[in-house]
């Protein structure tokens, strides 16, 4: 992908991953160094080191660590808060650095009749700020961050030459790495293009408008590097402490319907669930913001991803089984069939039926692609982008009711999906 990145550029960001982790490896080392000796753990938060490193590396690896900061099951408390901080609090841009961007966006009509340069929100993409146009309309302005193309260019060629050398290396043949790069790249480069999010937030008004509110965008008040929507007032971080148990029960229905409508009905998904583009309203509205990591699944995956899940669901493991066979990239001849039945059979009749603060997706997804790996049976990278939808919605869901049934609340939308 992308092969007209310069080598200086590549050799920057080389040297920049480098620096980083030497900084990281000498902060974190002579802290245990120091526990070690003491014979206690080091002190301090422990992601105190962890969340300036993602920083000073860049966006495509702040994307990472805001996933990782919702997987509560997978990583301390402490160590989640601190990674929580790369949402939507990023340091701002300047407002020249702001002004340089709006310049550029609009060389002749300027649309707003006010434009408040203190940000609503700093991601590691983009600013969001508050303006109002012409006719009196108070919209939210995400502006781009200058700079982030080559840089994140530069950032998946790395990804890709080391994908290529490791699947070179005994123990990692067969690992489709370069593929997954080839399918992740683009979707996390997507969110540069501003005009291609515009599109997919309408598109998605448009699916998902019966369970949750999306901002409309303006396309006409738009420029280059400049997404205009709708301000939306009153959003709270999404949390269950102002509700009760039956209105935080209604909330994850709808938002769980909104999900499985993405991934089994429309195949339009939105995989960057986490709490900075997930609000409520104190209605109880949810809203959902930023559609940059949005991908298509092609009608095979969605089919084979509804069928794999409605089997889970029913308690069904030979279907299973068979399902995740027809959708292998690869079976060796001489692979123990048997042996890879039983033991994703014994996974699957393990989770079939446990509710939400039972059935965890993330060590469930770990189990079945380390049974794969023992079998060396080649999972499809495409199964990527709907697990990862749901891996980001997971942790906070399990925190807001427990008790939801999350598997029987797919079934409507999976026969539904199967009958069509």
């Amino acid at each position: 992908m992308a092969p007209t990145v310069p080598w200086p550029v590549l050799v920057t960001r080389l040297s920049t991953w480098a620096l980083a982790g030497a900084g990281l490896l000498a902060t974190t080392g002579s802290r245990w160094a120091v526990g070690r000796a003491l014979r206690r753990p080091p002190q301090g938060p422990p992601g105190r080191s962890v969340v300036p490193t993602l920083v000073r590396l860049g966006p495509t690896f702040v994307k990472g660590g805001q996933l990782l900061s919702t997987r509560a099951d997978f990583l301390p408390p402490a160590f989640c808060a601190a990674l929580a901080q790369l949402t939507d609090r990023m340091e701002a841009m300047s407002a020249q650095d702001v002004r340089r961007a709006l310049a550029c966006a609009y060389p002749g009509d300027w649309p707003f009749a006010e434009f408040d340069y203190t940000p609503v929100a700093s991601g590691s993409i983009a600013g969001v700020y508050r303006a109002r146009l012409r006719d009196g309309q108070q919209v939210a302005v995400k502006v781009r961050r200058p700079g982030l193309d080559r840089q994140m260019l530069a950032d998946f060629r790395l990804f890709g030459l080391f994908a290529r050398v490791g699947e070179r290396m005994p123990g990692l043949r067969g690992l489709p790495a370069q593929r997954m790069i080839d399918q992740l790249g683009p979707a996390v480069l997507n969110q540069l293009d501003l005009a291609r999010e515009a599109v997919m937030l309408e598109r998605l008004r448009t699916n998902l408008g019966s369970w949750v509110r999306i901002p409309a965008t303006v396309p006409a008040a738009a420029g280059e590097g400049v997404l205009v929507m709708e301000f939306l007032d009153g959003l709270e971080r999404f949390g269950p402490a102002a509700f009760t148990r039956e209105q935080r029960s209604t909330i994850v229905k709808q938002i769980l319907r909104a999900v499985f409508q993405m991934l089994f009905l429309d195949g339009l998904v939105h995989c960057d669930m986490h709490p900075g583009n997930l609000y409520l309203r104190p209605s109880g509205e949810v809203v959902i913001l930023d559609a940059g990591f949005v991908v298509e699944l092609s009608p095979k995956v969605r089919k084979l991803f509804a069928q794999f899940f409605l089997n889970l669901a029913l308690g069904r493991p030979d279907e299973c089984t068979e399902i995740v066979l027809s959708s292998a990239n690869t079976v060796p001849v001489d692979a123990d069939l048997a042996g890879f039945r039983r033991d994703l059979g014994r996974l699957v009749t393990e989770n079939h039926g446990r509710r939400a603060g039972q059935f965890r997706l993330g060590p469930f997804a770990a189990q079945l692609f380390d049974i794969q790996r023992r079998h060396r049976i080649s999972a499809d990278p495409e199964f990527v982008f709907p697990l990862l939808s749901l891996l980001v919605l997971e942790g906070m869901i399990n925190d807001f009711d427990v008790q939801v049934d999350f598997q029987a609340q797919s079934i409507p939308a999976l026969f539904e999906a199967l009958r069509s």
